[in-house]
């Protein structure tokens, strides 16, 4: 009998579009705020190969073209709430959805999923807000550089919560990580404010998105994934607006849209989802530890794009602590490749 959930005609021509979710795959920032993390794991593609040159200039391309994202959202910041604007980039990533779900036929949600795709739902729409609420006040720059705290977060996270264990090593460059992160906020707290500590929360939920998002690799398929995280995060985020106005919460007004931020608004949910697709072909092309330090290409992508559309630079002290968290992110990237080759080799050797 065939699979519900599969076009077989579909499979044989596009497998890896009716396929779970590699285990090797971590939707990030904005997968539906697109993909923006891979976390390493050895299960799944390999790590060498003419397949892998091509997971990398996937991902890469995908880095660099979502910040183009944070510049809709930056400018519809202007005039829009955080919530609005993160409601309609969900509503038009969701539409866009629809058709690929349909194709796919990934409709038959598996059993015992729902609960934690509802609860990434959730968490990626309060990532995104708080996202899209620092960057109303923040040079893109900085509050990217802050947001790529989040698997530093996550590793963190992981050994409370999901009982990995980290060695001193990794507890050694969490540390310093953060040390970088106080590089940043010093002056930028100085400079503007509370507002400067929403890219830390946006990490935060980032990383509960990204431990849900682990524990649910090959058990759903990564197109139905999304499309449920679009409509958990649209009608969380419209019952947010809804209470907000009952109760007059500052940031949650909705203000009809003209019709140039309409059009910018299409645009996001385009952007996203060909992030969201570029960054599952890679995925499906290389193997996530190889991919993973490629994804901060984004910051490249974040500084040219602040400086020629709003003439913003990072400050010497961003650098500096960007610089340390980069280093520090490709550093634990590295140590839980060892780990997971040794462990791999273990369960070879009994």
């Amino acid at each position: 009998m065939p699979d519900k959930n599969n076009n077989p005609a579909l499979s044989k021509i596009f497998p890896n579009l009716v396929s779970p979710l590699p285990n090797s795959v971590d939707l990030g920032r904005d997968c539906g705020n697109c993909l923006r993390m891979v976390t390493p794991n050895t299960s799944g593609p390999t790590a060498s190969g003419p397949k892998s040159t091509t997971g990398i200039l996937q991902l890469c391309a995908a880095m660099l073209l979502i910040p183009v994202l944070d510049v809709f959202a930056k400018l519809l910041g202007q005039t829009l709430d955080p919530v609005e604007v993160t409601f309609m980039r969900f509503v038009v990533q969701t539409i866009l959805m629809v058709p690929l779900v349909m194709w796919t036929r990934q409709w038959q949600v598996p059993d015992g999923t729902l609960g934690m795709q509802f609860a990434r739902g959730v968490l990626l729409a309060i990532a995104t807000v708080c996202f899209f609420a620092a960057l109303q006040h923040l040079p893109m720059a900085e509050a990217i550089s802050i947001y790529f705290v989040q698997p530093l977060i996550l590793t963190a996270l992981s050994a409370f919560f999901l009982g990995e264990q980290i060695r001193q090593r990794r507890i050694i460059a969490i540390i310093i990580g953060l040390f970088g992160v106080i590089i940043i906020l010093q002056p930028s707290l100085v400079i503007f404010g509370p507002p400067a500590l929403f890219p830390l929360g946006s990490a935060l939920a980032m990383a509960g998105y990204v431990a849900i998002t682990r524990q649910l690799a090959g058990k759903a398929p990564a197109y139905q994934m999304q499309f449920i995280v679009g409509i958990t995060a649209t009608l969380f985020l419209a019952a947010t607006m809804l209470i907000g106005q009952v109760f007059a919460i500052a940031g949650t007004s909705f203000i009809m849209p003209n019709i140039q931020q309409i059009e910018w608004i299409i645009y996001m949910g385009l952007v996203a989802t060909v992030g969201h697709l570029l960054i599952v072909w890679a995925a499906t092309n290389a193997a996530a530890s190889v991919l993973a330090p490629f994804q901060y290409t984004e910051i490249i992508s974040s500084v040219i794009l602040g400086y020629l559309v709003f003439n913003d630079l990072p400050a010497k002290s961003t650098v500096l602590g960007v610089s340390i968290i980069v280093a520090c992110g490709v550093y634990l990237f590295h140590r839980e490749r060892i780990t997971d080759q040794q462990s791999h080799s273990r369960q070879q050797s009994q």
